[in-house]
């Protein structure tokens, strides 16, 4: 409702849903932490990329953030097993004395712990995945192999999230060669992707989100465009009813907002169509009230 062309504050917003005040809480964090609210499954969200993204962050929800599953794990230099067991033994004592020593030192020991106990899980998912599907050697690409192979895998995951190179999108400049190379990479991905999960007859479960924090100005600014407010974004699925979600909007100069596309859609109904009619969970408490959902599912 209140769109901002900076990057950190509306990545804030589309994380937190929280558009009026700085939020501290991710809206996927939070639907993990109902999804799994005794913590049974260290696995329930993993992220694919670097750091841990806001959406998926709430304190005591773990989530696994991985940067290539293939290498993932604790220690994984050491390759005599029994020399690893030690080294792990010694890595767990560490951590374990630190509960109940106050909330930063909980904070660490939970997040050293969580990490050391989904590692070795995680990295079973390459040993049984086999696939005829080639996808792209670009990052996007690869990750989106790897939430294939931990789908695949049946870990329990239920969120597998992963983020675009940083910037990448952001096309100040040389916006026509760089987005038509951009879009081809992403476009292969999610078709490799799919195709992939088709191949093991894995899609019925899936429903795939793509989203950016805003779109672009209307008006060029000689090699690219600028930052814009209403955007769009993409979600796809064998449970997905197709089509255009909201009204087309219109080029008009008097019907622009401050010169860029006028938004017509609340996010948070967006969000809150994926949470309660496919994932079963009651949006309120995550995206902070009740907005109009979509019937797309």
């Amino acid at each position: 409702p209140h769109p901002s062309r900076s990057h950190f504050r509306s990545m804030d917003i589309w994380h937190t849903c929280e558009p009026d005040k700085i939020g501290n809480e991710g809206w996927m964090g939070l639907a993990i932490r109902d999804l799994d609210p005794n913590k049974d499954n260290v696995l329930t969200g993993v992220n694919f990329g670097r750091g841990l993204p806001r959406a998926l962050a709430v304190p005591g929800v773990p989530v696994a953030s991985v940067g290539n599953l293939e290498t993932y794990g604790v220690l994984t230099g050491i390759e005599a097993e029994d020399q690893r067991a030690k080294a792990l033994d010694v890595f767990s004592r560490v951590y374990s004395p630190m509960i109940g020593k106050g909330p930063v030192l909980d904070y660490f020991a939970n997040t050293g712990l969580d990490a050391l106990k989904g590692a070795d899980i995680l990295s079973s998912a390459t040993e049984n995945y086999s696939s005829t599907v080639e996808y792209g050697d670009n990052e996007v690409a690869q990750y989106m192999r790897n939430i294939a192979m931990t789908h695949l895998a049946e870990l329990g995951t239920r969120i597998l999230y992963t983020t675009a190179p940083y910037n990448s999108f952001d096309t100040h400049a040389g916006e026509l060669v760089n987005h038509a190379r951009l879009w081809t990479e992403t476009s292969r991905a999610i078709s490799d992707f799919y195709d992939d999960l088709k191949e093991h007859n894995a899609t019925d479960n899936v429903v795939l989100l793509v989203f950016t924090e805003f779109g672009r100005r209307v008006h060029d600014n000689g090699s690219g465009t600028d930052h814009g407010s209403g955007g769009l974004t993409f979600v796809i699925g064998d449970a997905v009813k197709g089509g255009l979600y909201g009204e087309y909007p219109s080029l008009k100069e008097d019907q622009l907002l401050e010169g860029d596309l006028h938004f017509n859609n609340d996010f948070r109904g967006l969000y809150s169509t994926l949470l309660e009619d496919w994932m079963g969970l009651d949006a309120k408490p995550i995206v902070g009230g009740s907005f109009e959902k979509m019937a797309f599912i």
